[in-house]
Order: C-alpha cells, then structure tokens, then sequence
C-alpha cells in the first residue's frame, strides 16, 4: 500500500465507506494491498503537515493583500468508544457537544472567489494517548508565527472567530507579528471610550448612524492598545460585534479607515473555511476513517487533505466546483449501466 493508492482511493471513493476493508475487497489480488497491509501502512506512516505544505506552496497566489483564516473543525466521531483523540467538544455543524477529534485549520486566501488552500493543520489532542498539551489557542499561535517565519508568507491580514479573540492572541498578531486582523467579540466582553466613562457592555453602548459606517475606536480591558470596533447587525437581527487593528498597527498612515463594508467582505473570505470544512468532510470522508490508533487517525487525515487538493486542482482546471467534479467521475458508469443494466428490473411487461 502507498500513499497514492490511499489518497485515489479517497478521491474515487462512492458511497463513503472509506474503511480498509472496502479498499481492500477492491484491491484485491493486487500484492500489499490485504486489509492488515493498509492497516499497518496507516499505522507506521508518519505523514505530517509539512507535507501538504510542500504540495500547496506553488499553488499559492500570495502577496500583502492576501488574508490567512483560523477556524477549527470537529470530525464527528459520535458513536465510536476506541478510538485514540476522541474526546467530547462543541461543534458548530452539530450545534452543541460531541465526541469528536478537533483540527485546527489555517487556510491561505488571495481574495479571489475559490482560491484559498490549507497550509498547515494540527489536530488538538491536549491529554489522549500521544497528547502534546496544547490549548486550541496555542495551536493558533503556533500557525501563524510558523507562517511567518517559516513559510514567509506575505499575507498581512488575519481573520479568525471569537473563540480565538483572546489577549494573548491580539498581542501576538500586533505587536510581533505585526500583522492586521479582523475578529469577533463575545457580547459580554468589557470595553473603553475613554478614561473618564471607564469600561461597560457592549450591549450598553450607544451607535449613531455615522459611528455604525466607520466603527467606534475602543480599548479592550487588559488590552495595551486601541482597536477599531464595528457593530454589524445581519437582517435576521443577530448582531456581531466585529473589532480590527487595521487603523492603529500605523503600516500605511495613507490607508484609507476600514469601513463596515470592508468588514462585511472580511467576513466573506472567512465563509471559505467553512466551505472546505464541508468538502472534506462530504468528498474525501475526514470522519470516517475507523482505526483506533491516533498515528493511523493523524495518516488518514492528512491523506484526507491531500485528496481534497487534487480534487481542487481538477476541479480548477475543468472550470467546476468540487462536487461536480467528483461526480463526473460516476457519469459514465451510469451512462454504461443505463444503456445496458447489469440488473434489469423485474417482471415488468
């Protein structure tokens, strides 16, 4: 068994039973490809980030203006009770707590409708079999100093969701970095218009018209610097309370202030995260790989990311989504059982 074979199988895979058995019932004959031979290849491969970064970095179309997004993902593990790294956390799909294994994704993104990629992953694992004690947080940190440091990356602006809007984590993107980003507040949150009125809620706050176009400057409590913070009301009447540095990091004092418009496409570019959560997931079957071993787990994964990047560069090429790509690989299979069925349907006249 390679990698290859496993990242093609995962592609060409209909039906979602991405099991060992399955690909090795379909390999069968074939030499190194019995159940315990792909078993034993999950098991004792060390794939690693580092290789899906070897992979993304041509394709990248990086510069300044390009954005990095930080979300997490939980693959849904519900009804499994062996597998190493299951451990119960929120889930956003599911919309509440469940057993799981968490991955924390960074995605790169020029802008362009469709073109972001995942450059690193790490799976968060604080206390199970093989556990490196890492906070989703520290994770999170971890990424983007690596991006910058390591990879080089020129993407200047980071967007990322409340549950990583921490102090430590706006220190770092501001004062070492160095870099912008664009993030949501929880509703209970303390902030400052001034010395003198101290902090309160930022449901007590009071918005003119102007103020909700071009945001409020405020100090985060125990943050040592001033933020720009918008409150963004959606047409259900859900309110995000959305805050950037892009004003006060001082890179360019001729930039034209952010507006609530630009928040609104930031938060846009965040969505595609979401998006390739979703397909990996639904296309190259992230959930359903049954080892119990948390090195064959991690394996699988990145064989997982791998796939979903060619499926993107195929899809790519045929001007198509990943959906409609995957599903031309059946189209001919259909067209062939259509013309001349292996089961023909019974007793009609």
């Amino acid at each position: 068994m390679t990698k290859q074979q496993y990242i093609e199988y995962l592609i060409c895979t209909p039906g979602g039973n991405y099991t060992c058995t399955n690909l090795a019932n379909h390999l069968e004959g074939q030499p190194g490809t019995s159940h315990d031979a792909i078993s034993d290849f999950l098991r004792r491969a060390k794939l690693t980030p580092r290789s899906l970064w070897e992979v993304v970095q041509p394709l990248l179309n990086d510069g300044p203006n390009s954005c990095l997004i930080v979300d997490d993902s939980v693959q849904d593990k519900r009804y499994s009770k062996q597998i190493e790294m299951v451990k119960l956390q929120y889930s956003g799909a599911a919309g509440g707590l469940v057993r799981g294994i968490g991955v924390i994704n960074l995605v790169h993104t020029s802008g362009a409708e469709g073109d972001f990629f995942p450059v690193d992953f790490r799976l968060y694992n604080p206390d199970g079999p093989g556990g490196d004690g890492r906070t989703k947080n520290e994770h999170f940190r971890d990424m983007l100093v690596r991006a910058k440091s390591d990879k080089r990356l020129q993407a200047n602006t980071v967007l990322f969701d409340t549950w990583y809007a921490s102090v430590d984590n706006l220190k770092l993107l501001h004062r070492t970095l160095g870099m912008f980003f664009v993030t949501c507040l929880k509703s209970n949150r303390l902030v400052s218009l001034s010395k003198e009125h101290g902090y309160c809620h930022l449901q007590e706050m009071v918005w003119t018209q102007e103020q909700l176009r071009q945001g409020i400057l405020v100090k985060l409590k125990e943050l040592p610097f001033l933020v720009r913070l918008f409150k963004v009301v959606a047409p259900n009447g859900d309110i995000d309370w959305v805050i950037t540095n892009r004003d006060t990091l001082g890179h360019d004092d001729t930039q034209r202030p952010i507006t609530v418009q630009d928040v609104h496409e930031a938060n846009g570019l965040r969505w595609q995260i979401e998006q390739m959560h979703r397909e990996l997931k639904q296309l190259v079957g992230t959930e359903k790989c049954q080892c119990r071993k948390a090195r064959s787990q991690r394996n699988h994964l990145a064989c997982c990311y791998l796939a979903w990047l060619s499926l993107k560069v195929a899809a790519k090429q045929a001007c198509a989504t990943l959906y409609a790509r995957r599903a031309s690989l059946f189209r001919e299979f259909l067209r062939a059982q259509l013309r001349n069925p292996t089961i023909r349907a019974y007793q009609l006249s």
